[in-house]
């Protein structure tokens, strides 16, 4: 097998960060299963591959033991975080029966009727926020909107004050800096300190829920402790990683559906014309642009992916990025196709048993925020974007708009 050298696909090249696709195509064509070089670290990138990878639950574990950073020559190392077998792992990075449990508690919080409840409350703030942060002919799309109403939501589901939200998205995003890859051990402490922080602040929110229960995410862990179904650290580490990922995914898909219609302007037509299309064009930009790019499996024991010799305690990169633009799953893979027969096949919220709890919360939210653009421009067009530089996410650091409010 022809091998994918490192000078073809660093990581951490500025050039791949910022653009992935040429990197992932070459990959799915030549090696599926990448080993980054001096690392025990594996990039899949082929669907057929991912998906198998997620069935096998056997052999790849969510466990989160090792995250992908770089050392000081910028060149790829491994940071531990399994602290010698004895981390606690919850939710997304919990395996059954673990994950279940933990599931079954935070799914009440996240039903349809919740959410359906929470709606309108999702429309009065895309609008409020738009009144805000629209200025003129200009609007800075993600500190307007992408990254303040998923964490505004958020801190409400959770049973948080809404006037934190703005900190939680900076503690949020620090706290999953580390698994995006592009730090290094020098500064590493950064984001440690922004997870502790979050960590500080949300048991001291669990403990003065604890006094009185409300109808909220805090209020059903607290019952959930008292009844003895659940430790005080685990339900606070669960709110860690619901703040996390729960400000992350969504920011991504509000902020690169935004640029999808910006970036064309007979696709904007379309969608402004019949609002219908909304729908198909979410489910695209999922699959185009997943705001995750990747997530992490603990290989077990030693067994083989698509050929490849994986040792126990090696890692994978399972890259929803790559497989949603394989071509041998979708036509045209590179082009938004609002008539996509399979258009919700893709991978960007995860498969199987973890399948994103948020998924439904999140197409609302982004559905609110676009329609809100779109009611307020009669147009508006890709002025300039910074992307994040990230193996993890796909998310726009700064997505500025240029907007027209009339003819």
């Amino acid at each position: 097998m022809e091998q994918v050298s490192v000078r073809e696909f660093d990581v951490f090249d500025p050039a791949t960060l910022d653009d992935p696709y040429p990197g992932y195509d070459r990959l799915r064509r030549i090696e599926p299963v990448h080993r980054i070089a001096g690392t025990d670290f594996y990039i899949v990138s082929s669907w057929e591959l991912v998906l198998e990878a997620t069935r096998r639950v056997e052999d790849f574990s969510s466990h989160l033991t090792s995250a992908l950073i770089q050392d000081a020559a910028g060149r790829p190392t491994i940071f531990d975080m399994d602290g010698g077998g004895h981390a606690v792992h919850v939710l997304a990075t919990a395996d059954d029966p673990v994950h279940l449990r933990h599931r079954k508690l935070v799914l009440p919080t996240l039903v349809a009727r919740r959410i359906r409840a929470l709606e309108p409350q999702v429309q009065v703030a895309t609008r409020a926020m738009w009144q805000t942060h629209a200025r003129d002919d200009r609007i800075e799309w993600m500190a307007a909107m992408a990254d303040r109403l998923p964490m505004t939501m958020v801190a409400r589901l959770i049973g948080l004050p809404a006037e934190d939200a703005e900190q939680l998205v900076a503690w949020g995003y620090g706290s999953t800096e580390m698994l995006g890859g592009v730090v290094t051990v020098d500064n590493v402490g950064d984001t440690v300190a922004a997870a502790v922080a979050l960590a500080g602040y949300l048991y001291d929110r669990f403990e003065r829920a604890s006094a009185s229960p409300g109808d909220d995410l805090l209020g059903d862990l607290v019952r959930a402790c008292v009844a003895g179904e659940l430790d005080r650290d685990v339900a606070v580490l669960m709110l860690v990683q619901l703040v996390g990922a729960g400000g992350e995914s969504t920011a991504g898909l509000i902020g690169n559906a935004a640029r999808l219609l910006a970036e064309n302007a007979v696709l904007q037509e379309q969608v402004r014309a019949d609002r219908n299309l909304l729908v198909p064009l979410l489910e695209e930009s999922l699959r185009l642009e997943s705001p995750f790019r990747a997530h992490h499996r603990h290989v077990v024991a030693d067994t083989t992916l698509g050929g490849v010799e994986l040792p126990a305690g090696s890692h994978l990169l399972l890259s929803w990025g790559a497989a949603n633009r394989d071509p041998a799953v979708f036509d045209d893979p590179d082009q938004v196709r609002l008539d996509r027969p399979n258009l919700k096949t893709h991978l960007a919220f995860g498969k199987g048993t973890h399948f994103c709890v948020g998924a439904a919360l999140a197409r609302m939210e982004a559905r609110a925020a676009i329609q809100t653009l779109l009611d307020n421009t009669t147009r508006f067009e890709f002025h300039s974007a910074q992307w994040l530089p990230s193996i993890l996410v796909r998310r726009h650091r700064r997505l500025e708009l240029s907007v027209t409010h009339g003819d």
